[in-house]
């Protein structure tokens, strides 16, 4: 696990150069608004171990994939968010030697991220192999107020030089995709130019018709006064800067604002690109660095104030726990219902920054609850606009009648995962979906979204279960054969506990918001039916689905089974596993795997967390006991369900190991991998677990309840919850649990049972 990134509440500090965690810190110090984002490379050469990705949302890549010809159904592309030109690149020359961290000795260095303000710090001093030293200080910032900037200040110091420095800010077009199955360079340059407006490289993605257009202009100051005087013109094919040089000497400093703007025909028509972004690097550089910066700070401020979460007495878990809320919020700022949220964000280009249903798991109730509701709905009628394609990928596999079967894995709601066991097995990524609209209804009460958008989803999904399920005339029962469940250690099982009961869930949501529409808005309904053409047969199949379905069970242990067979594995316990062969995917043949009865994140209890108040403390405890031994939690999605779990039947000792794992997974490194990015979809998982796990908030019959705990290595800890037209602030110790309620006039709401009313403004404090 990492060992050398320091604890502190606001910020992520590495002090002292690791070289061999440079792609890691690359990852960790990663920036972005929701737009465009980038790891946190070198703006300087650095010829050393190194991915250098910068990216912008809503821009995709269709790589050519390769399929075995006989498994018809799967795709024949895999969509990616390509890696994009290099807009953040600054060389940096003295008289014969070129500064490259790599190369040259690194005297001090400290690198650190500000997440109170979104502001990435790097300050170094290095020596040349020639002797000559100097200090660098970097500060950038993806503007959260324009969220088509990257803005970035760079200072360089002498200590022992004298001589002239040139300073090169570039943009590089000539990028390669590291991850791309068969094309590694993306990118056609349409037209790369340097003007007295600024620099620009036109792109447009290979195969495709989107467009990009990425233009810079600077500054340049000696000291406290600006040089004028004008640049050498770097115009190549693929690569356009200036080259400003300057004599300094020891004491002297040089410093350079470089103003990028990033735009794409998403937003931007292709006739106007060039102008556009031409006009708005201009924009930035005359309103300059501190208006710029400010602007920034202040977006921060409003975002803190909405979502932070204090943490007392335990400063790896406050650092921790902001860090999700930072990264999960600089990804995705929910303003365009196009853009969903890719499982690295703009962090590295595993998984291709496409959407899984992580989104739906994780950050769907995180956004409902922790942001104004707007932002939530956004990722719902993201699903809802690729419907069509949804039934597409159904048709693909035989099915008919307008089911649907969204995507594993999209951009823009076509499937591209070509692995069959994830592609033509894995269908509980349809529950989620269902799931998320029901709480989107219950948490803001806005039915309206059933009948206009949702329920035509919900029949969609409900006529994939309808064909999707078997007739077992054995069991007297339905069954669902040849499925993948969560746990992907296991592939090609039959009745898989989570995906049937999951299909039963989305089949009664289904029915209870049909009977809703019906009764309240007829005439709503009635056009809907019409649209959909839903036969009342279909509705009796369904009920009959719901009331007759097979669930794996051991009745003796009062267990839910993973799937049918799982008991015939030999049971063991992840103690028993050389800690040298873990993560074990990496470590163990594939057979070895589907062989043990290790899992990678539980079914079953994922299943029990989503559907909590369907079970009993019992239940809930057996299962759990027999689970959690045997998960190895090497999914960023497991830790955060088991420490809800652990928190709610009373383990809090466990339960604050799961979530320290859970919010630390990438600062820690816990499955030697942050180097490929950060998990951040899973990062709303940490938040959960205190508002779930902890706080025990659930919501029954349309009321908010709290059973409130605390792990013993916290003072206090509070944070804020939206619910319906309220926000609410929480704050809970040993002792007692606080509210206050922000927003609405009255809120009533139950802890440990007792119901209390809330009024506007009015602080309440009970003892517990």
């Amino acid at each position: 696990m990492n060992n050398y990134l320091q604890t502190d509440e606001w910020n992520i500090i590495e002090e002292g150069f690791h070289a061999d965690k440079q792609c890691a810190s690359e990852s960790i110090f990663s920036l972005a608004n929701g737009q465009i984002g980038q790891r946190a490379n070198f703006e300087e050469t650095y010829s050393s171990d190194s991915m250098q990705g910068s990216y912008a949302a809503g821009i995709t890549f269709w790589d050519e994939t390769v399929v075995g010809w006989w498994k018809n159904g799967l795709p024949h592309h895999y969509s990616c968010t390509p890696n994009s030109p290099n807009w953040s690149g600054i060389r940096v020359r003295l008289i014969d030697e070129e500064i490259d961290m790599a190369q040259w000795e690194v005297d001090a260095f400290r690198r650190e991220l500000h997440m109170r303000t979104g502001i990435l710090e790097r300050t170094c001093q290095i020596t040349s192999p020639k002797d000559k030293t100097v200090q660098v200080q970097v500060e950038r910032f993806n503007s959260m107020d324009e969220q088509n900037l990257c803005i970035i200040k760079y200072q360089i110091t002498s200590v022992n030089y004298k001589g002239k420095v040139s300073l090169i800010p570039f943009i590089d077009g000539d990028v390669t995709h590291e991850s791309a199955n068969l094309s590694k360079k993306p990118w056609n340059i349409i037209k790369s130019e340097v003007s007295n407006n600024g620099a620009y490289i036109w792109t447009q993605i290979k195969r495709e018709t989107t467009q990009m257009c990425c233009a810079c202009q600077y500054q340049l100051f000696k000291n406290e006064k600006e040089i004028t005087k004008g640049p050498i013109k770097i115009e190549k094919d693929k690569l356009v800067g200036y080259s400003i040089g300057e004599e300094i000497k020891p004491g002297e400093t040089l410093t350079l604002y470089k103003y990028t703007t990033i735009e794409s025909t998403l937003y931007i028509d292709r006739n106007l690109l060039v102008t556009e972004a031409l006009k708005n690097a201009q924009k930035a550089k005359e309103k300059g660095w501190l208006q710029l910066k400010e602007a920034h700070k202040q977006q921060w401020t409003r975002i803190w104030d909405e979502c932070d979460v204090t943490i007392e007495g335990d400063a790896k878990a406050q650092q921790a726990i902001r860090y999700n809320i930072f990264q999960l919020l600089q990804t995705y700022q929910g303003k365009d219902p196009r853009l969903n949220i890719a499982a690295k964000g703009f962090t590295g280009e595993k998984y291709g920054g496409n959407t899984y249903w992580n989104t739906e798991l994780c950050c769907v109730p995180f956004m409902l609850l922790s942001v104004p509701f707007p932002i939530a709905k956004n990722l719902l009628l993201y699903r809802y606009h690729q419907l069509g394609k949804a039934i597409k990928n159904a048709e693909l596999l035989g099915f008919t009648k307008g089911a649907a079967l969204y995507p594993m894995v999209t951009a823009n709601g076509e499937e591209c995962h070509n692995e069959w066991e994830i592609t033509f097995e894995e269908i509980h990524r349809n529950s989620i979906i269902v799931y998320a609209i029901d709480q989107y209804v219950r948490y803001t009460g806005d039915h309206s979204y059933v009948v206009d958008y949702g329920l035509e989803v919900m029949i969609a999904i409900a006529r994939f279960w309808q064909q999707r399920v078997s007739f077992s005339t054995i069991k007297n029962k339905y069954v669902l054969l040849g499925v993948t469940g969560p746990n992907e250690y296991e592939n090609n099982v039959n009745n898989n506990w989570y995906t049937n009961y999951g299909c039963v869930q989305c089949l009664k949501l289904t029915l209870h918001y049909l009977q809703e529409v019906a009764e309240q808005r007829p005439t709503e309904w009635a056009n809907l039916m019409d649209k959909v053409q839903l036969q009342e047969k279909e509705i009796q199949d369904w009920q009959a689905i719901v009331e007759d379905m097979y669930f794996p069970v051991d009745q003796e242990r009062d267990l839910f089974l993973q799937e049918d067979g799982y008991l015939d594995k030999e049971l063991k316990s992840v103690e028993e596993i050389n800690p040298k062969e873990r993560p074990i995917n990496q470590y163990w043949s594939w057979d070895r795997i589907l062989r043990s009865c290790f899992i990678k994140q539980s079914d079953v209890l994922l299943g029990i967390y989503l559907y909590y108040t369907n079970f009993s403390e019992e239940q809930i405890k057996n299962n759990f006991h027999f689970y959690e031994p045997k998960t190895l939690h090497e999914s960023s999605l497991s830790p955060f369900v088991h420490a809800i779990l652990a928190a709610r039947i009373g383990e809090l000792e466990k339960a604050y190991s799961l979530f320290m794992q859970s919010t630390r997974i990438d600062l820690d490194d816990y499955n030697n991998e942050v180097e490929q990015g950060l998990h951040i979809t899973s990062m709303a998982g940490g938040w959960l677990a205190i508002v779930e796990g902890f706080a025990g908030m659930t919501v029954k019959k349309d009321q908010l309840h709290f059973h409130p705990q605390i792990p013993k290595e916290w003072r206090a800890y509070s944070f804020r919850v939206n619910f319906m037209k309220n926000k609410l602030f929480i704050r809970i110790t040993d002792k007692s649990i606080s509210f206050r309620l922000e927003e609405g006039e009255q809120a009533t709401l139950y802890v440990n049972k007792k119901k209390i009313t809330l009024i506007y403004q009015k602080a309440l404090t009970l003892k517990i």
